[in-house]
């Protein structure tokens, strides 16, 4: 993981939606987005800005029981939540190639749970529930250099952020 990134606060699950949805211009088919953290940590919240960025007009819900969920647009949106799997080895029995490698982005919520399947590009955001209610750190990390460059572009959207040491 390149050790470079971002960090960023939001106060509220509609800033973290917002923050997410103005990730949504800079994406394109075959990116994979891994969203790391504790239970209530964020990552649905996260990927449902993304949805809205990206023109989804479904309402975007955890994939806890089905592994995983499609949204259908111009960009189509491949959403994971491998929190049940029992191993990683288990992406094989849906055919993950073809999703992190296909035609839309993919969100893959626990991605630390199978971190050995993420493509060798990727872009790594942890959630972390702060003190305050609705307030969430974002620790924002990549590895490759489209997502150095996305990041780049994306930090200039929100002045929020701080660069991580």
């Amino acid at each position: 993981m390149d050790s470079k990134g971002l960090i960023i606060r939001t106060n509220s699950p509609n800033e973290t939606q917002n923050l997410a949805e103005s990730l949504s211009p800079f994406l394109a088919a075959g990116d994979v987005i891994s969203l790391c953290g504790d239970l209530g940590a964020g990552k649905t919240c996260f990927t449902q800005g993304l949805a809205k960025g990206l023109g989804i007009g479904e309402r975007v819900t955890s994939p806890t029981f089905n592994l995983i969920k499609e949204y259908r647009n111009t960009l189509p949106l491949y959403h994971f939540d491998v929190y049940r799997l029992k191993k990683p080895e288990e992406l094989y029995d849906i055919g993950y190639e073809e999703y992190f490698y296909g035609e839309g982005v993919t969100v893959i919520e626990w991605g630390e749970k199978v971190s050995s399947f993420l493509p060798d590009v990727y872009l790594r955001i942890e959630l972390k529930r702060l003190l305050e209610e609705n307030a969430r750190e974002l620790r924002i990390t990549y590895r490759g250099e489209r997502w150095k460059d996305v990041v780049e572009k994306w930090k200039k959207t929100d002045k929020r952020y701080s660069t991580s040491d």
